[in-house]
């Protein structure tokens, strides 16, 4: 057989690649050698003691802290403690003015008032009245005084024309009796007839003079009459005109003295609708409409309790508090005490001494009539051990407090020094030791 010559590689023709298609390789990555990783184990297990002996250090200091109190407590508190005697009462004035409407002074319609409850100062104006209708009168009646004493001028005047018309005719009277008495002196020289005509005319002379001296007289008594009719009706006018004045004035109220102005209740409506009088009310003479209370004479009338009399007495320090002033406690003194009881009209009803205490100080926000309560301070203890007298019971018939302890409560027995409502003082227990104020569960207590 002819041997097969071997197949000869044959060159591959190249190709024309587009240049847009044509891949380029990227440049081989270098490998950076490998390095030998240092085992942490050590590490781990020196973080894992440090973690153990702090939780340890942890558990040991905190087993050693108190208990945390569950229940409210307080602390015993060390000092002078005050033996009180509580009671309610009411601030009221010692000195008090009311403002009463004018009597004779009709159609009293309020048209302005103060406001209530205001301080005020004396001779302020506190309450007007409609005084449409007095300045009408006013302006009637001196209309009429001003008629009565044109009345009174024109009489006077007319007497004494009156008065000089008589002297006149009383003159001429007298004049014609003197003539007629010189007529009469000639009888002798005359003949007898001329001579009683004579004495007739004197007669008649002296007739007239003496029925003109009778007319002037009458003139007289009659002007004097129609004068003093006319004085007095010009009187009349004039004091109506004076009332009018007044009633005109008496139309603004002022405060008699300095204080606050609280208003009266207005019964004309009767009792179970009386409400404090305000502006459109109609007053009646004489009625009792505001009261000015002396600030500076404040006390706390309180209502004592008979088994609380004895306890008391006069010159007794005082402190007082208000209701609606809870942060203000007032100094004062106990000035007097009600002889007998006082029953009040409450149900049901009982019955109280009353208690007058004066305040040293009193506050400007203190009003009439706010309520409050008093502590009379009986005794004071001092250096006494007090804790509030939520936290004292009674364990077998005797009183105890409960202590806070580490881990619990322990029941401390005590005896008691003396009391007031808020606190005790007790003996046994030392200061600082703070007490429960409710009673733990018998499984909380240490023995």
């Amino acid at each position: 057989m002819t041997p097969v010559a071997a197949a000869t590689p044959v060159a591959a023709t190249p190709v024309a690649v587009p240049l847009e298609e044509r891949v380029v390789a990227p440049p081989p990555k270098r490998v950076a050698p490998r390095r030998r990783r240092p085992r942490r184990y050590p590490v781990f297990a020196a973080v894992a003691v440090a973690l153990g002996v702090c939780g340890y250090l942890g558990w040991t200091k905190w087993k050693d802290l108190p208990l945390g109190p569950k229940l409210p407590s307080a602390p015993a508190r060390q000092g002078e403690f005050l033996v009180l005697v509580r009671a309610r009462g009411e601030l009221r004035a010692r000195r008090s003015v009311q403002v009463t409407a004018p009597v004779n002074v009709p159609e009293l319609r309020i048209v302005w008032l103060a406001a209530a409850g205001e301080p005020v100062t004396a001779d302020q104006a506190v309450i007007r009245f409609d005084p449409s209708s007095a300045k009408q009168q006013l302006n009637e009646k001196k209309a009429e005084l001003q008629q009565a004493q044109a009345a009174l001028e024109q009489a006077e005047a007319q007497a004494r024309i009156t008065a000089e018309q008589d002297r006149i005719d009383l003159a001429k009277a007298r004049y014609e009796v003197e003539r007629a008495e010189l007529e009469a002196s000639k009888a002798e020289i005359v003949s007898r007839l001329q001579g009683e005509e004579s004495r007739i005319d004197l007669a008649l002379s002296r007739q007239k003079l003496q029925v003109q001296e009778a007319t002037v007289q009458l003139h007289e008594a009659s002007s004097r009459s129609k004068i003093a009719s006319l004085g007095r009706k010009r009187d009349q006018a004039s004091s109506d005109v004076e009332i009018t004045e007044y009633r005109l004035s008496r139309m603004e109220l002022k405060a008699p003295i300095s204080g606050v102005i609280v208003y009266m209740n207005n019964y004309s409506q009767g009792w179970m609708n009386a409400k404090p009088f305000k502006i459109g009310d109609q007053a009646w003479p004489g009625a009792a409409l505001a009261e000015v209370p002396d600030l500076n004479t404040l006390e706390m009338e309180a209502k004592l309790d008979e088994i609380d009399r004895s306890r008391i007495a006069v010159g007794n320090d005082v402190r007082v508090k208000i209701d609606s002033l809870p942060e203000l406690s007032l100094q004062a003194k106990l000035d007097g005490i009600s002889p007998l009881t006082q029953q009040s009209f409450e149900w049901p009803p009982t019955r109280s001494f009353r208690g007058y205490a004066s305040i040293k100080q009193p506050d400007a926000r203190l009003r009439p009539g706010m309520n409050g309560a008093i502590d009379v301070i009986v005794n004071r203890i001092p250096n006494a051990i007090g804790v509030p007298a939520k936290s004292v019971f009674t364990k077998r018939g005797k009183p105890v407090v409960y202590t806070v302890e580490n881990k619990g409560y322990r029941a401390v027995a005590v005896e008691i020094a003396a009391r007031n409502p808020d606190e005790v003082a007790v003996r046994g227990l030392p200061p600082g030791r703070h007490v429960t104020l409710v009673e733990p569960d018998a499984k909380e207590l240490l023995p």
